[in-house]
């Protein structure tokens, strides 16, 4: 863990996570919380139960009531609720509204951040031409080929999306925000259910001169999909983005696969790939996943095509809240 005495900065830090159905990720979550090493003193946690069915509201209760008891050593932690907004945008928008941080972190009930997390998250915004700086995000060990295939793939790592050829952007599971922000270019879009994040920061980044910084030592953990339905959806959602982000912001359309392309991916498999790739896995040079690495690409494709083909954005979606409206 580091000496955050070495640091001179150390504004005061909201982190705000919005949970849905989160009872089973909140003990391992809040466990993280506690670990932090940026001084307990000026951090707050706000958590937002954005209208679970589960015993979320009841754990949160809890964890804030044993907090405030032992103040001295405890970590500063909010309940909220977002019950009128099925979203994760309206979920930590109902943060924002509630921040008196200097910089607004934000991460996610199924991520599990380092000691260390928010002690370099932070640090980049010295530099006062910083407005956003992106976390990197890192698989949780998973046990399944198809969270196997995600870690292979580092489909989370934000190297991904601060390399997007249309403005880059970091994924709200590790990002954070100055607060004052928010006031010059509104909240997120509270309807929106998908691609939100690219959203705020390409508004930041395409509106204001902001700048972005990647932070690598600031690491998140994030559990991976862990069946073949559950990285279907996420890659769908993925399809859906693309659509709302290119009635958005006129971001070009991910090129959909074609019956033809997927019949010539397969039979290049079987006939080319998979003899010589079944040869190195008997030699321990390959692994299951790397044997079904194409069909499980095609898979996600076809998943993502299928977002994207049939997702429309509603009229309500393209609506910006803002915080005098909240107010």
């Amino acid at each position: 863990m580091q000496n955050t005495e070495t640091f001179s900065f150390l504004p005061l830090v909201s982190v705000v996570i919005p949970i849905y159905n989160g009872e089973n990720d909140l003990p391992d979550l809040l466990a993280c919380l506690r670990q932090q090493s940026y001084p307990h003193t000026e951090v707050e946690y706000l958590l937002v139960d954005n209208n679970s069915s589960d015993r979320t509201r009841e754990i949160l209760e809890a964890a804030a009531a044993s907090s405030s008891k032992n103040q001295s050593s405890a970590i500063k932690l909010y309940p909220l609720n977002q019950n009128q907004i099925q979203s994760s945008y309206a979920a930590r928008n109902t943060g924002i509204q509630a921040a008196k941080g200097e910089i607004i972190a934000f991460t996610d009930a199924d991520c599990r951040p380092k000691p260390d997390w928010l002690t370099n998250l932070i640090q980049p915004f010295t530099a006062e031409t910083v407005g956003i700086v992106a976390g990197e995000i890192v698989a949780l060990s998973g046990t399944t080929v198809w969270e196997k295939y995600a870690d292979l793939q580092e489909t989370l790592s934000q190297k991904h999306t601060l390399a997007n050829s249309f403005c880059p952007y970091g994924q709200t599971a590790n990002l954070a925000i100055r607060s004052s922000i928010f006031t010059e270019i509104g909240l997120f879009r509270p309807y929106l259910t998908t691609g939100g994040d690219a959203d705020i920061c390409w508004r930041i980044l395409r509106e204001t001169n902001w700048q972005i910084k990647f932070a690598p030592l600031a690491l998140v953990e994030h559990r991976h999909r862990s069946t073949l339905r559950q990285l279907k959806s996420q890659w769908r959602r993925y399809g859906e983005s693309n659509r709302y982000l290119h009635e958005l912001h006129g971001v070009e359309l991910m090129r959909e696969l074609t019956f033809r392309e997927s019949m010539y991916r397969l039979s290049r498999w079987l006939l080319k790939e998979l003899p010589i790739a079944t040869g190195k896995t008997l030699f321990g040079e390959k692994t299951l996943v790397d044997l079904l690495k194409t069909p499980i690409d095609l898979i996600c494709w076809q998943a993502r095509t299928e977002g994207q083909r049939r997702s429309q954005l509603s009229a309500e979606a393209k609506a910006i809240a803002y915080l005098s409206e909240l107010r």
